[in-house]
């Protein structure tokens, strides 16, 4: 990571933009709540406003590395898997823990995005193009969450708007 960069949620455009000094670097496409913008605990929303990735993790795992709980499985995504475990949430390849930076907003009490466990991870690719459906995070392409985690650093500012 060689120049500070400040991330871009579009709910309505479904796209995480990078920019450096205002400048547009890349977009990708991504996927977030089904339940839309929402910072209440519970509420499987995706929350708004002003955030910071206070995580990175998984940085040597292999692509399409299943983590449940912040920890690798030993599993790998696969369309067998998927089907054999129809109700499964999810989450691949990297994981990017977000953390609000506005108390009362998306920080503390029964708002708060770090203790909602909402992420920036990857998802099975065929998500992605299906339309808001996840719990809450925003979930990206395998390939493209590789791509964004090796961008970032812990601590970029991270927008997430309407």
């Amino acid at each position: 990571m060689n120049v500070p960069v400040t991330l871009v949620v579009s709910i309505s455009k479904q796209t995480l933009a990078i920019y450096s000094n205002q400048k547009l670097l890349k977009t990708y496409p991504v996927n977030t709540a089904k339940n839309g913008l929402g910072e209440q605990q519970g509420s499987e929303c995706t929350p708004r406003g002003k955030h910071i990735i206070r995580a990175k993790i998984g940085s040597a795992a292999p692509l399409q590395s299943v983590f449940v709980g912040r920890r690798l499985t030993g599993e790998i995504y696969s369309p067998t898997l998927a089907k054999n475990q129809p109700d499964r949430d999810w989450i691949l390849t990297r994981i990017m823990w977000l953390s609000g930076v506005e108390k009362g907003v998306n920080r503390l009490a029964a708002v708060d995005t770090m203790r909602r466990y909402i992420y920036i991870h990857g998802a099975p690719d065929e998500m992605i193009m299906s339309g808001p459906a996840s719990h809450g995070c925003v979930r990206m392409h395998n390939e493209d969450v590789i791509d964004l985690f090796d961008r970032v650093s812990v601590n970029t500012p991270v927008l997430i708007e309407q």
